[in-house]
């Protein structure tokens, strides 16, 4: 939406300053362009404009001074704002870029005639409500993390993984000892003896001495 006013500069009183801004701007990508166009009917030659941002216009977003050809321009280091002129349009261009929400306020347009004297200066506008809005993503933008997390968990699971390997190479080679020796304890042979053929002697037992009995004898002299 934009409000036309239609200047008449002969009935204008001399040295007065009339400007035209629109009421609203929808700041599209985080840019947005304020145009403001002044009527002027005075001998001045050295002009400045500034746009101010908020009610009590305390901040000023930028500004630009010029004479003739010759232009002077100073921008806050919180905004990024690019001034263009055309004296004979009597246009003066706010470019704005990287606008964030934050930013979403009303601005005003100032025009003073600095030279030659008296100063003159515009009455207070009503201003311009820039709107910020907030950008649209159809698809959430990747999140990339540091390649230093990724190197810490593939080392993390090298270890777990060589630690299994090692804990499953020691589990199998118990297992393989021990059934070794169940092999070797089911071959034992019963060693014991059996009888001799023959008549059974009850009085027989195995592997027992047998007794050599010496008869010793007493020889007398």
């Amino acid at each position: 939406y934009k409000t036309i006013l239609v200047f008449f500069p002969s009935s204008l009183p001399e040295n007065k300053i009339l400007v035209e801004q629109p009421p609203r701007i929808t700041a599209a990508n985080e840019n947005a362009t304020l145009a403001c166009k002044y009527a002027y009917n005075g001998t001045g030659n050295e002009f400045r404009a500034s746009l101010n941002k908020g009610t009590d216009r305390a901040v000023e977003v930028c500004s630009v001074s010029w004479n003739g050809s010759f232009h002077n321009h100073h921008s806050n280091k919180d905004f990024n704002c690019l001034v263009a002129v055309d004296s004979h349009k009597k246009e003066v261009n706010f470019s704005l870029w990287k606008l964030n929400t934050d930013q979403t306020d009303i601005y005003f347009c100032k025009i003073e005639v600095m030279f030659p004297p008296p100063y003159i200066s515009n009455d207070k506008s009503n201003g311009t409500v820039i709107h910020v809005k907030v950008p649209c993503q159809l698809f959430p933008l990747p999140v990339f993390q540091s390649a230093t997390p990724f190197w810490a968990v593939v080392v993390t699971l090298g270890f777990l993984a060589f630690y299994s390997v090692l804990i499953t190479a020691v589990f199998v080679i118990c297992w393989w000892k021990n059934k070794k020796n169940r092999i070797l304890t089911s071959d034992y042979m019963n060693m014991t003896p059996r009888h001799p053929p023959g008549p059974k002697n009850k009085h027989y037992q195995p592997y027992a001495p047998t007794r050599i009995h010496t008869e010793y004898r007493s020889w007398e002299p």
